[in-house]
Formats: C-alpha cells, sequence, structure tokens
C-alpha cells in the first residue's frame, strides 16, 4: 500500500475578523499521495488556498487533524520535502536568479557549493541559465514565475504545491509555464497540487477537487 504524503481528516477552518465569523474549510477529508497530479478549482473564497495552507503546515485546522505519513512532522516540511509556487512575485528583490533558487537549500543546511550546483543544474534543465545573474527586477513576468518554478523544484521536494500561478500571466506564457512545470515532474513521484481558475490547466492533471464554500467535492479521479 502506497503511503500518502499528507492526509486530512474531517478539516474545518474558521477565521474570525473582527467579531465575524468566517468559514474557510467545512469538514474536508483527503489525501495526496506520490506522483499525484491534483487540480483545486473553485471561485475565489472557496478555500483553495486555505487548504493548501493547511496542507503545508504553514496554518493550523480549527476542527479535524493533519498528518504526513510519508514526510514527517510538520516541523521538517519546509524548506525541502513541500515546496511552494505563489500567484505574485515571490522572489527576493536583493538576490539573483540563481540566489533565490539556491536559497531553500542554504535554509535546509546544504552545502554551499552544493547548493549553487543543485541551482545551476536546474536552472539549466529549464533553460533559464541565461538569466542565472540578472535580479528579479530585470525579468519578465514569465521568466519571474519560470524562475519560482525552478526555485520549487531544485531541492527535489516530494510534495509541490502551486497557488494560482499562472494567475498573472496571460493564456499562451501560463501554458508555457505549465508545460515547464509538467516537463519538469515528468517520471518523478513528486506530487502537485495546483489551485487554478483556468480550466485548461485543470484538465491536464489526472485529479479535480471541486470547492464551494469551504465544502469539497472529488470531481475527476
Amino acid at each position: 500500500m502506497i503511503e500518502s504524503l499528507v492526509e486530512l481528516q474531517n478539516i474545518g477552518k474558521i477565521y474570525w475578523r473582527g467579531d465575524a465569523e468566517e468559514t474557510a474549510l467545512v469538514s474536508a477529508t483527503c489525501s495526496v499521495k506520490p506522483g499525484d497530479r491534483i487540480a483545486l478549482v473553485g471561485p475565489s473564497g472557496s478555500g483553495k488556498s486555505t487548504l493548501l495552507h493547511l496542507m503545508g503546515g504553514l496554518d493550523q485546522p480549527s476542527t479535524g487533524s493533519i498528518s504526513w505519513p510519508g514526510l514527517g512532522t510538520c516541523e521538517n516540511l519546509r524548506p525541502q520535502k513541500v515546496s511552494y509556487i505563489f500567484q505574485m512575485q515571490s522572489l527576493l528583490p536583493p538576490l539573483t536568479v540563481v540566489e533565490n533558487v539556491e536559497l531553500p537549500l542554504l535554509l535546509g543546511q546544504i552545502e554551499a557549493t552544493k547548493a549553487r550546483k543543485a541551482a545551476l543544474e536546474t536552472l539549466n534543465r529549464m533553460r533559464l541559465n541565461t538569466i542565472a545573474d540578472k535580479l528579479p527586477e530585470e525579468l519578465s513576468g514569465g521568466q519571474a514565475q519560470r524562475v519560482a518554478v525552478a526555485r520549487a523544484l531544485a531541492s527535489r521536494p516530494q510534495l509541490i504545491l502551486a497557488d494560482e500561478p499562472t494567475g498573472q500571466l496571460d493564456h499562451p506564457t501560463a501554458q508555457h509555464l505549465f508545460d515547464v512545470l509538467l516537463d519538469s515532474l515528468e517520471g518523478s513521484e513528486t506530487a502537485l497540487v495546483v489551485a487554478t481558475h483556468d480550466q485548461a490547466i485543470a484538465e491536464r492533471m489526472n485529479t479535480i477537487w471541486q470547492m464551494q464554500h469551504g465544502v469539497m467535492e472529488v470531481v475527476t479521479c
């Protein structure tokens, strides 16, 4: 039996906005296994980002339980076992492209020369080696997101959580970025969970989870 990377049992999440209670998730039960390709779809505010944050240990549930059978404890998930790709610009402005890509490796206590080698190899594999010494301000939006993908891949994580990674890109650039991501994961056991509004991207995944008002439904599997 394949061990799940993450398991959520009857997860609920409530936020407080002043005195107002806001329900983000309602009794979600799901699991992610090695090699999974999962799309989270649904309108803004439906709970997609909340679910990703809980999966990656960035937030704690109000009810229910989360475990990471194939990854270990919550404290040891990042930056190497679980990687994130965000919608908004997430590169650190003072660092060059290669420095941004190697940063999670350095934070994970990888020796500096090995971290630089892994970062350069990843950039080369993604055909980004020619911009390795550029600063984020010198990049186009598409280039910046490809570097964010490279940063997520460099540590060879077991789980990648992507929150609207193409949300700020035009359609052709978004499709190219997703091509690069899927090609980079081809043949690997790294699981990918992507929150997206792009139906074309969702349909390229093996499983679709529909989110609506904090309730999750498996549409395809």
